[in-house]
Order: structure tokens, then C-alpha cells, then sequence
């Protein structure tokens, strides 16, 4: 039987360490009225009408429930006018990942619910935008 050096058998083992998978989210997530895109653990999310930030990790615990602050910004219809300014809330967002799928509901600063939306993870958002 042969032996590993110990130089091979450290790059096997930087090998393998590089493509465990991390335990916060990573990558795109998509979903009817919903878009979220993760990296390095924070993520910027897009609503129909809306848009927000995910500024923490999103660490799923065992039963892959979650729960992270951010921020939520409410659009509204028609152009974007030179120095309009859309007013930025603080934001919770919660939900639930299993396998593939997340459900994400986000409660804004003054109780009010947005959601219940499904997305799943690798899928591009079904936005339709404020007309």
C-alpha cells in the first residue's frame, strides 16, 4: 500500500474543506413576487414594489428556521423622479428553509406583515414591477 506524503495529504484536505458547504445561505433564490441574491452571508431582496437588505448571515438552525434584520424600502408607480427619495425601514425577516425551498415572510417596523412568499434556491425572481 502506498503512503501520502504529507504534502498531498494537506491539499486534499484544502481540497475538501473548499467545497464543504457553508452554514449560512449563499447564491440566488427566486420566487413569484420575490428575488433574493446572498453573498458573503447578507443578501439584497427584491419585491414587486419594494426593495430591502438582509445586513446579517442567514444561519438556519437545525429544523432550518430562521430570522435576520435588514431593511425594506416601499416603491411606488410610475418614473423615478431626479432626487426622489424612497424612505428605508428597518425590517425583520423570518422563514423557514427545507432542501431547496424557503419561505420568507418580512415584518416591518410598524408590525405589518409582508408575505408569506416561496422561493426556491438557483431560481430567478417573477417580479413584476410598479407600472
Amino acid at each position: 500500500m502506498r503512503r501520502l506524503s504529507a504534502a498531498a495529504a494537506a491539499a486534499m484536505l484544502l481540497a475538501s474543506a473548499g467545497q464543504a458547504k457553508s452554514s449560512y445561505l449563499l447564491g440566488p433564490w427566486g420566487g413569484p413576487h420575490v428575488g433574493i441574491a446572498f453573498q458573503g452571508g447578507l443578501a439584497d431582496v427584491q419585491f414587486d414594489c419594494a426593495s430591502g437588505t438582509i445586513d446579517v448571515p442567514v444561519l438556519p438552525a437545525k429544523d432550518g428556521t430562521f430570522a435576520a434584520k435588514g431593511t425594506f424600502r416601499a416603491g411606488q408607480p410610475g418614473p423615478v423622479r431626479v432626487g426622489q427619495i424612497y424612505r428605508s425601514q428597518p425590517a425583520s425577516y423570518a422563514g423557514k428553509v427545507e432542501k431547496h425551498q424557503m419561505t420568507l415572510t418580512v415584518t416591518l417596523e410598524d408590525g405589518t406583515a409582508v408575505g408569506p412568499f416561496t422561493l426556491t434556491e438557483g431560481m430567478a425572481p417573477g417580479l413584476t414591477r410598479c407600472l
